[in-house]
């Protein structure tokens, strides 16, 4: 655990049956809803609004996946009534057609499919964020990954984990008990093993000379919070 896994996950294959893709990604919601993902998300984001709140909020998710995150994050505004819009972007096609169906009853959310380094917005993103993205990169592409940001968003948050061996047990039996995705049971305790540890992100920060806050949640996570003051 004294460094990141340079494993590649078989999420990161680009011939997954559909099938199995959709499997992983309902999985997936699941584990963000019962593990604390989506609350940090949550947090995140009501740290991140404006002080000027605009007319409408846009808000913009890279590597969105089956967009769970999009539509928890959606049903918060909807419930604060906070005007918002929100973006979702995924290299994979299926995660996308995935995300459309699942995200039918809210019209407030799109999805777009591009490599998020292909995408260029057609308005000033107020909040960008990703949930569980960052492990899947490189410290060089973590590096592209930051500057985008610092070029296109207000304001952003990473959340993402904590590399460290209880995390990497406590999800390999979890998914092992209770999983029907092999997706899922290969890729749960790999994803730890590709993640971060306090000092990774504090090197990647400085090296890219963004101030953040830091923080460190249960269950095994890191919240990277950053904003751009831009006029």
């Amino acid at each position: 655990m004294k460094n990141r896994s340079t494993e590649l996950e078989l999420l990161d294959a680009n011939d997954i049956p559909r099938h199995d893709l959709f499997q992983n990604l309902r999985e997936l919601e699941t584990i963000n809803r019962l593990l604390g993902g989506h609350r940090l998300n949550r947090k995140a984001f009501r740290r991140s609004l404006p002080e000027s709140m605009p007319h409408t909020l846009r808000v913009v998710e890279l590597a969105s996946g089956g967009g769970d995150n999009l539509r928890d994050l959606a049903r918060y505004c909807r419930e604060k009534g906070i005007r918002a819009t929100f973006t979702g972007v995924d290299l994979k096609s299926d995660c996308v057609s995935f995300a459309v169906d699942a995200s039918r009853d809210y019209p407030e959310i799109t999805f777009v499919c591009s490599d998020y380094r292909d995408y260029t917005p057609n308005h000033p993103i107020d909040i960008g964020f990703s949930s569980l993205f960052c492990h899947h990169l490189n410290a060089e592409q973590i590096n592209h990954y930051l500057k985008w940001n610092i070029r296109n968003v207000h304001s952003f948050f990473i959340n993402d984990l904590h590399r460290h061996a209880a995390a990497e047990w406590s999800i390999a039996l979890l998914t092992r008990l209770f999983s029907k995705s092999y997706l899922v049971k290969n890729d749960a305790p790999a994803s730890v093993r590709r993640g971060f540890s306090q000092a990774d992100w504090i090197q990647l920060l400085d090296k890219n000379k963004i101030e953040a806050t830091l923080t460190w949640h249960w269950a095994f996570r890191w919240m990277i919070l950053a904003k751009n003051e831009r006029e």
